[in-house]
């Protein structure tokens, strides 16, 4: 029998938003202060004494902060500006992703939906920077694929490559950071849809045609492919929806 469900108490959302205060207060302390990623933060007691709070309520906050990857805490060294990370991103987006697969899948196809826009939104703008030399190295890892597909090996790490290289001539680092997560996203829950099942060759064909329409010059043609590629994780999706 299922219990009946009741509100959390008004203190505890109180202590919620107290605590997202706090750690508001500190990462524009960091601003203001213009410190940069590496640099340390001002001792424990420092922090207390400049936002009026307890060592413990302090330690709590920054214990959050250090999960959400702003803060890093170096025990018998002290604190400091986290370098960027993106793993809480990704493995938050991986569970939500995961859970919603239980549940008709809507969560799993927005993820994809915005890896999809991602890569086909900006392709028509790396191609513009692309080289001989890049569409050569470009050309190998087709190669390579093709290579595995013909020994019935599977090439996750090669596919991966691919799509970072295709935009690695923007030189945007939160852009390549991004595609990683949804790299690592989007491939468990393709694992977890039973992405051993795909055809090989037909999957390095995909990756063939993208290369195709940009050694052709044809951006409209490169992003509809790369959207295309996205179609049989989203037919599987959608069975999930459709199932009784």
């Amino acid at each position: 029998m299922s219990l009946p469900y009741a509100s959390p108490p008004a203190a505890r959302f109180s202590a919620q938003n107290r605590s997202r205060a706090l750690q508001a207060d500190i990462m524009e302390l960091i601003l203001e202060r213009d410190l940069k990623a590496g640099d340390a933060l001002p001792t424990e007691a420092e922090l207390v004494a400049a936002l009026g709070i307890g060592r413990n309520t302090l330690r709590e906050a920054l214990k959050v902060l250090q999960a959400l990857g702003v803060v890093e805490i170096r025990h018998g060294y002290g604190m400091f500006v986290a370098p960027a990370n993106f793993d809480a991103l990704a493995d938050g987006l991986t569970f939500r992703g995961r859970l919603s697969l239980r549940h008709e899948g809507k969560e799993a196809l927005q993820l994809v939906d915005v890896r999809q826009a991602l890569e086909a939104g900006l392709i028509g703008e790396a191609m513009d920077l692309w080289t001989p030399e890049h569409l050569a190295e470009i050309e190998e890892t087709v190669r390579a694929m093709e290579t595995a597909a013909a020994s019935g090996k599977t090439f996750t790490e090669v596919d991966e490559k691919f799509h970072y290289q295709l935009f690695e001539p923007l030189g945007n680092e939160l852009l390549s950071n991004l595609m990683s997560v949804f790299w690592k996203v989007y491939r468990q829950i393709h694992h977890e849809l039973g992405g051993e099942q795909v055809n090989l060759m037909e999957n390095a064909a995909v990756h063939r045609g993208i290369v195709e329409a940009v050694k052709a010059g044809d951006k409209e043609l490169a992003a509809e492919r790369l959207r295309r590629h996205f179609d049989g994780i989203r037919a599987q999706l959608a069975k999930l929806r459709d199932a009784p």
